[in-house]
């Protein structure tokens, strides 16, 4: 039976920090609580907006495209498959595209020539569905290899948030924890179980959806993020996660201590909200987590790149040994839950 595997991951952040103290400041009132405690994020990457080198989502996208293709055996020439997940997609600065498809454009900047490309969207879950996708076309003999990437220039929201929010409970306030970043994984076929994607799972409950992105009106000031924040530590979200992972094992006569993950990776959408996952997991599988890395402190809520942003900064820190077992939870709007279980050995800084 054919597997895949991650062969070479590679992410892009911005040079240019804000922190949390700054972009509150902005604020005509500052919010009732500790922004900074209640998320974790400390600071942001935010992109240049240079004439010179100005960083729109596609040009996040082609320089994580590059770090990744430096890090992997294959040229850009050699990919079968590249599949774009952003779920912002400006390109010449601000221009929004959705024709052509940014994966044509990034295949064509890249010099992929042979690829098939295709986008998809599916909120902040959007790199772990590309990689649910790319893992069923390698494990189907469709292709050999591929990349999933994604540019995120998302801090624009936080800018109309600063203009807009005032006083009391907004449903902006999320916006204001995003950061700028892209992303790329390369996976192709898996030659052992020590460098393996194990399995990947992902579910949608619609019902719980939260959020939607507004664009430019006579009342807003540019493109807009409104949360349900009141909803985001609702355990019955959260327990979508453990009980299909726990319907998946016992199907295999499996438990989750039997899996002895390394590392458990979360999206980045905040601190409080991470501990919540884990103290629930350890209450659900009855064992607990394993050790839970995250970058939200430095680099906030990155949105879809956030779990490969968090696998390439343990690897750049070399925190992650070869052969380390790896679980990544997706929690995206929609509302979209799921797990990946993978062991990684390949993967260089």
């Amino acid at each position: 039976m054919i597997h895949s595997r991650f062969e070479a991951v590679g992410a892009y952040l911005p040079s240019a920090v804000q922190t949390t103290d700054e972009l509150i400041g902005l604020l005509a009132e500052k919010p009732s609580f500790d922004f900074e405690t209640v998320t974790g994020v400390r600071e942001r990457r935010v992109r240049s907006t240079s004439p010179d080198d100005f960083e729109d989502s596609f040009a996040l996208a082609s320089k994580a495209a590059r770090a990744c293709l430096d890090r992997s055996r294959y040229e850009a020439a050699d990919l079968d498959v590249i599949i774009s997940v952003s779920i912002t997609r400006s390109k010449d600065r601000s221009k929004i595209y959705f024709e052509p498809s940014f994966a044509a454009m990034i295949a064509k900047e890249l010099g992929a020539r042979r690829a098939i490309h295709f986008d998809l969207s599916n909120a902040c879950a959007g790199m772990l569905t590309g990689t649910y996708l790319l893992d069923r076309m390698i494990r189907s003999g469709t292709v050999r290899n591929g990349m999933v990437v994604s540019g995120e220039a998302i801090t624009p929201i936080a800018e109309t948030a600063v203009q807009e929010i005032v006083g009391g409970y907004n449903p902006q306030f999320a916006s204001l924890s995003v950061g700028d970043s892209g992303a790329a994984v390369v996976l192709d076929r898996s030659e052992g179980e020590d460098d393996r994607i194990h399995y990947v799972e992902l579910m949608t409950a619609s019902e719980y959806a939260d959020a939607c992105l507004g664009m430019p009106s006579d009342r807003t000031q540019g493109v807009a993020l409104y949360t349900d924040n009141r909803r985001m530590h609702n355990e019955s979200r959260f327990l979508l996660w453990t009980d299909t992972q726990r319907n998946h094992l016992a199907a295999q006569g499996r438990t989750f201590a039997d899996e002895e993950f390394d590392f458990i990776i979360h999206h980045q959408f905040g601190a409080s909200a991470i501990t919540a996952m884990n103290a629930l997991g350890e209450r659900e599988f009855g064992t607990p987590m394993p050790d839970s890395p995250g970058v939200v402190d430095k680099y906030g809520n990155t949105s879809t790149t956030s779990h490969f942003v968090v696998l390439h900064d343990q690897i750049e820190q070399k925190r992650m040994p070869a052969g380390s077992k790896v679980l990544m939870i997706p929690a995206a709007s929609g509302i979209v839950t799921g797990f990946l279980s993978a062991t990684i050995s390949s993967l260089e800084a």
